[in-house]
């Protein structure tokens, strides 16, 4: 019985030496946590989706206290978490256009296939295989990676191309990194003029393998009169930072691959405004030259 009340009493007086240990060592090794830390974590919406570039919400709210990472360096939370966020850390909230994902093609059913795939439904695996089911080598396959890569269901695949719901995306940025095409840019949600095609071919060779591709003749650019667009490597590209939402350029352009589409009223009004700028202008010519 005494040895059993020695044991006991051995183990309780390890115990309390140890805790005391511990606690002594808590003290003198404990790492100092800003008090901002957790306040800006509280801000943040809890996705951990990591479209920040940091390992979820507690590495990005760490960043941002210690002046690595900006204010509104969270996309999901948006301009709302940004505000809350310059609050505790005492500045101005960022200014910034909510930005949105965006699919640059337009092919899907208006693509030629060049073989029917029967296998793993990915684009990355897909791709690997001739370069994908498509004949365009530039366009979207329509197997749906980037779809699969949204947390935020912003993302369906229709008539065979992957869309997005400008309401629901985040500007997370997962698709834009899942695409193998790299089809997929971060543009402001303000703008809705976009230049469906990647087709970097010459006009021949990018119409045997898509009834809606760029075909580069700049008819989009000679239209624009704000220097908002031009074609680079053969295909259209929009500077939205020059952008007015204007549509000419879309109404302008022969092959309807400049997204808002018109319709077939707009591109006939558009057409006699043409007609009567030209014939103005060859007045205009024909005067000056009576005066001269």
């Amino acid at each position: 019985m005494q040895n059993i009340i020695y044991a006991a009493a051995s183990l309780s007086i390890m115990g309390l030496l140890f805790a005391l240990l511990l606690g002594f060592a808590s003290k003198i090794f404990a790492v100092e946590v800003d008090e901002r830390v957790p306040k800006v974590r509280d801000c943040l919406p809890g996705a951990n989706c990591g479209g920040c570039g940091y390992p979820g919400c507690d590495g990005l709210a760490a960043a941002i206290v210690a002046g690595t990472a900006p204010v509104n360096g969270c996309p999901v939370g948006g301009a709302a978490a940004a505000e809350k966020i310059a609050a505790v850390m005492g500045v101005e909230p960022a200014s910034g256009d909510r930005m949105v994902a965006h699919v640059h093609c337009n092919g899907g059913c208006n693509a030629k296939d060049k073989a029917k795939y029967e296998g793993l439904q990915d684009c990355n695996a897909a791709i690997r295989v001739a370069g994908g089911p498509k004949e365009c080598a530039f366009g979207c396959m329509g197997l749906g990676s980037c779809v699969k890569a949204c947390a935020f269901d912003a993302l369906h695949i229709e008539n065979g191309t992957a869309v997005v719901d400008a309401e629901k995306c985040v500007a997370c940025g997962k698709c834009v990194a899942t695409c193998p095409k790299k089809l997929i840019d971060l543009v402001p949600a303000k703008n809705v003029v976009h230049v469906n095609c990647m087709n970097r071919d010459k006009g021949p060779a990018a119409m045997k393998v898509c009834e809606v591709a760029c075909i580069g003749c700049k008819m989009c650019e000679k239209t624009c009169k704000f220097d908002a667009i031009h074609v680079e490597n053969n295909v259209a590209k929009i500077d939205y930072t020059k952008c007015k939402n204007c549509k000419m350029c879309a109404k302008a352009c022969p092959k309807g691959c400049i997204e808002p589409v018109p319709t077939a009223e707009e591109k006939e009004k558009f057409a006699a405004m043409q007609k009567a700028q030209a014939e103005k202008a060859k007045q205009a010519a024909a005067a000056k030259s009576a005066d001269a």
